[in-house]
């Protein structure tokens, strides 16, 4: 066994972090850890592994010129001159649904990405990605590279963000499938691993042939939390931007 330990300053770092009104962004993503999408479109940034996994995604189904990338990664800066525009243009109302404020928005982690079906004249705030078609077949085969839809329909009064079918949130896999699986919004799948932490019983399930161990540690602020996993077993730590973090860890092939 071998000790990993958890510092609660890390909790807004990682795949799985929760970023909405009650849980602002902690830590901008660095300028070293972004690449862009694709080369057609170099100033839409995401972060590397997030990057490396959309263009998976795009290579399998081929769908660069069906497919374009509308929205990555978004400076504090830009999501203000955003939110303000649109408070100016389209009003309060249709803001406080479509667009997030400063610092609560996920396109400033690098971790989220906006899609719009080429065709002309593209809503940069509402891009048409539509239930069929290619959209759709990049939406269900986005679940095996790690990505969810954000903000599903019915689901408002959770995530208080409206219903957007072309908003992207790279967690992971086997995250992914995990939150299609039990249906929940990110905000409740993040309250539903609390039921798992590191000294009781673990999520565990087989994922692409390989045992998978999920459980949640709580940071402490009187001094990192110290937790024992195994030697050779691969794993990723994240924190939830709450109060805690999410380790996963792959057993056997």
């Amino acid at each position: 066994m071998k000790t990993l330990t958890l510092e609660a300053k890390d909790i807004g770092k990682g795949n799985l972090i929760l970023v909405n009104p009650s849980h602002p962004v902690r830590n901008a993503p660095g300028k070293e850890t972004l690449v862009p999408v694709h080369s057609g479109y170099r100033d839409v940034l995401l972060e590397q592994q997030t990057a490396k996994m959309l263009a998976e995604v795009f290579s399998l189904l081929d769908c660069y010129h069906q497919i374009i990338p509308v929205s990555g990664l978004l400076t504090l800066q830009e999501q203000e001159t955003i939110y303000a525009d649109s408070i100016r243009e389209n009003g309060e109302d249709f803001t406080l649904q479509f667009v997030a404020a400063p610092n609560c928005s996920e396109h400033q982690t690098g971790l989220a990405i906006d899609l719009a079906e080429n065709k002309p004249d593209i809503d940069f705030i509402r891009p048409h990605f539509p239930y069929t078609g290619i959209c759709q077949t990049f939406r269900e085969k986005a679940i095996q590279y790690g990505f969810i839809e954000r903000y599903k329909s019915g689901r408002e009064a959770i995530t208080k963000i409206a219903h957007e079918p072309w908003h992207f949130r790279y967690i992971g896999y086997p995250h992914s499938e995990l939150v299609e699986k039990v249906d929940l919004t990110l905000e409740e799948y993040i309250a539903w691993l609390k039921q798992f932490p590191y000294e009781g019983p673990h999520l565990q399930g087989r994922f692409r042939g390989r045992d998978i161990e999920i459980f949640y540690v709580p940071a402490t602020h009187s001094g990192p939390a110290a937790i024992a996993i195994p030697d050779q077993a691969p794993y990723q730590v994240s924190g939830n931007n709450e109060d805690g973090f999410i380790v996963t860890l792959w057993r056997k092939l």
